[in-house]
């Protein structure tokens, strides 16, 4: 029987450094829009769900993507103190599913091929691995808080592209089972497995110019495809 996946997406109406971020205009539309796209043209996605706030999005979702499942965030997690591991607690006890995957709408470049990818992936593995989440290669030199080089010795100048790669996790994917956030407290388990993916395809939107980067990227993107 086929594996059931829902695919999870938390969008909050208010955004502190760039306002009405998720739903604020990209390339002509909605910026969560582009997400709940991609996932909508997984052929591995049994659901897509929206958790928010936001009766902007509420209203265009229920219009523009009526086969998506719209769930109300509640009151007492809507803070943007509240650590995401507790509103996916609460939306696995709504949603119904075998693994669940969790993405925002601040990774408009994440492509359906990538997901599917990455959900095909974690179904060979499990359970060895049991969650995944997604990181970008980083080969630069580093150093800590207090001045220490933690990925290379500063006495041996190698080439960044000689150095042992370390891995920023970016945010756009989380695989898990909802035994395993339960158990944890956390989306990412004991034995997760690290899903690379390229750092242009994983751009996320924080701040304004990172909303300009993206849409450029996106217009390149597109002109490539044409």
């Amino acid at each position: 029987m086929k594996a059931r996946v829902a695919a999870l997406v938390p969008m909050r109406h208010e955004s502190k450094r760039v306002p009405g971020k998720n739903y604020r205009p990209l390339v002509g539309q909605p910026l969560y829009q582009h997400i709940i796209k991609s996932l909508l043209d997984c052929p591995v996605i049994t659901e897509v769900i929206i958790d928010t706030d936001s009766p902007t999005i509420m209203e265009d979702a229920s219009g523009r993507f009526p086969e998506v499942r719209l769930i109300e965030r509640p009151e007492g997690l809507r803070a943007d103190t509240i650590p995401m591991n507790d509103v996916l607690l609460h939306d696995v006890t709504r949603v119904e599913a075998d693994y669940y995957l969790q993405t925002h709408s601040t990774n408009p470049l994440l492509s359906t091929e990538t997901i599917t990818r990455a959900i095909d992936l974690f179904m060979d593995k499990y359970p060895s691995y049991d969650s995944l989440f997604s990181v970008t290669r980083m080969q630069k030199r580093l150093w800590d808080g207090q001045g220490q080089a933690i990925n290379h010795d500063p006495n041996l100048l190698l080439r960044t592209q000689d150095l042992p790669a370390v891995y920023e996790e970016n945010s756009c994917i989380y695989i898990f089972s909802k035994s395993g956030l339960e158990a944890q407290g956390n989306r990412i388990g004991e034995r997760p497995f690290m899903f690379e993916i390229d750092a242009v395809e994983a751009w996320d939107i924080d701040d304004e110019l990172d909303f300009r980067v993206a849409e450029f990227l996106y217009q390149q993107r597109a002109a490539v495809r044409v």
